[in-house]
């Protein structure tokens, strides 16, 4: 669906309850998308019948449009029409399919000042990034209307890609913002914005470092501060072996791309795990011995292994109702190290540390910061680093946690959370309704 129709759902403050920024003079959803010519099912159904990466979209779209950087579709261009002094509350969703992805606005300064639905500190920059599956909401301050020269200020995005399996879409989608009155738009000078380039990994981390959560006492941050069970994940690609009856596209001839979780690729039930889990009902729909660490550690962004296969399994972890969780996601450079944007079903999470290279229990932990880490449901996991996430397993059920890259999903980066019922009576599952489909 996100490769066709899809909208934003946007949560306003209860009534009478102000925003902890200024009050914007209008919001605007801003969704960035793919557009593909193609049917996107067969697309990833070819890719994972060859094994190799998937064709990428003809073009990246802003509120649906593509805009002039393409060759036909100058019509087609989203326009942020504006009046100058005015606040804007510009909400950034990231609904492509695939990539990460840079965006800015020429000549104008961002205010960030909420992710994935929670407050952060704000802080002013220039590119925001955001992964498929994030959302990031800035204050644009549209420039006072003092007689500077009029301009046509493009708004830009294009794709942070650290990955070397496969091609990405390497364009440019572009919108504009339009100051009133509109007046002859071609005859004013074009301002372009400068982003970083694709594989700017140092932007990225310096730009997550600066998300911190408000933390105030209207905005608490309730960060675990124990940790009941701690979780070692490798997260990255690997490969399965071709079918001897076919030639593959995989990193060789005789092998498949894959992808996995402590080296576990996922394989989809036919049973769905929330009704087995519900009804009692888990033998031969899945097992819950995902393993909490690798069970062949190795250097994970130095020199791979030789092995790159992969397990399969549909595995999962079972967690008592109210349980901390500590989770350390680790790249891996098998088949090259590369950003990872991890998203958790049913809980926002802390990012309580993140950094290069390999995790160090001994050390690390040390620099965590407990008092305001930026809470999220969605995580970019650091090329050829780590990032280390907290929770409380308070919402019963069955959840998915998956790399938002669909390619990855699909190629089996994903596991399992069953968190189990409380004490209390709504800290239970509820039953499914009654009209609920049998498949």
């Amino acid at each position: 669906m996100r490769a066709t129709l899809y909208g934003p759902i946007i949560i306003l403050p209860k009534s009478g309850v102000p925003f902890p920024f200024p009050k914007p003079y209008k919001d605007v959803p801003v969704v960035f998308g793919e557009w593909f010519n193609a049917d996107p099912e067969a697309i990833i159904a070819q890719a994972l019948q060859t094994g190799g990466g998937p064709n990428v979209s003809e073009a990246y779209t802003i509120n649906g449009l593509p805009g002039p950087l393409y060759n036909c579709s100058t019509k087609d261009t989203f326009k942020l029409k504006v009046q100058p002094g005015k606040w804007y509350l510009l909400r950034l969703i990231n609904a492509a399919l695939n990539d990460e992805l840079f965006f800015s606005i020429a000549n104008h300064t961002l205010t960030v000042v909420d992710v994935d639905a929670a407050y952060v500190k704000p802080f002013d920059t220039d590119v925001v990034l955001v992964t498929p599956g994030q959302t990031t909401n800035v204050l644009l301050l549209a420039k006072p209307d003092d007689g500077s020269p009029a301009a046509t200020h493009l708004m830009l995005a294009r794709p942070y890609a650290t990955g070397r399996v496969g091609t990405y879409d390497n364009t440019t989608v572009a919108a504009i913002l339009e100051y009133a009155p509109a007046g002859h738009i071609k005859s004013r000078p074009l301002l372009w914005p400068t982003l970083p380039v694709f594989n700017d990994t140092a932007f990225a981390a310096n730009y997550s470092a600066k998300l911190r959560s408000l933390a105030s006492a209207d905005y608490s941050a309730r960060v675990p501060m124990r940790v009941d069970r701690p979780f070692f994940f490798t997260v990255g690609l690997g490969t399965t072996p071709c079918p001897t009856y076919q030639g593959c596209n995989g990193p060789t001839n005789d092998s498949k791309f894959s992808a996995s979780m402590n080296n576990v690729s996922f394989n989809m039930p036919t049973t769905a795990l929330l009704i087995a889990h519900y009804d009692g009902n888990t033998a031969g729909v899945y097992t819950s011995d995902f393993p909490t660490t690798p069970s062949e550690p190795f250097n994970y962004t130095g020199t791979p292994p030789n092995n790159t296969n992969v397990s399969n399994g549909t595995k999962v972890v079972v967690l008592p109702y109210n349980t901390s969780v500590e989770v350390v996601l680790q790249d891996t450079s098998i088949q090259g190290a590369e950003s990872h944007p991890l998203h958790l079903h049913g809980f926002d999470f802390f990012v309580v540390g993140q950094g290069a290279g390999n995790y160090d229990p001994s050390s690390h932990p040390a620099g965590f910061n407990l008092l305001d880490p930026v809470q999220r449901n969605t995580v970019g996991v650091p090329a050829g680093g780590w990032v280390a996430i907290r929770f409380f397993a308070d919402n019963p059920g069955v959840w998915f946690m998956h790399c938002h890259l669909e390619v990855h999903t699909s190629w089996g980066l994903k596991m399992a959370w069953v968190v189990n019922d409380g004490p209390l009576p709504h800290q239970k599952l509820m039953p499914p309704p009654s009209d609920l489909p049998k498949c």
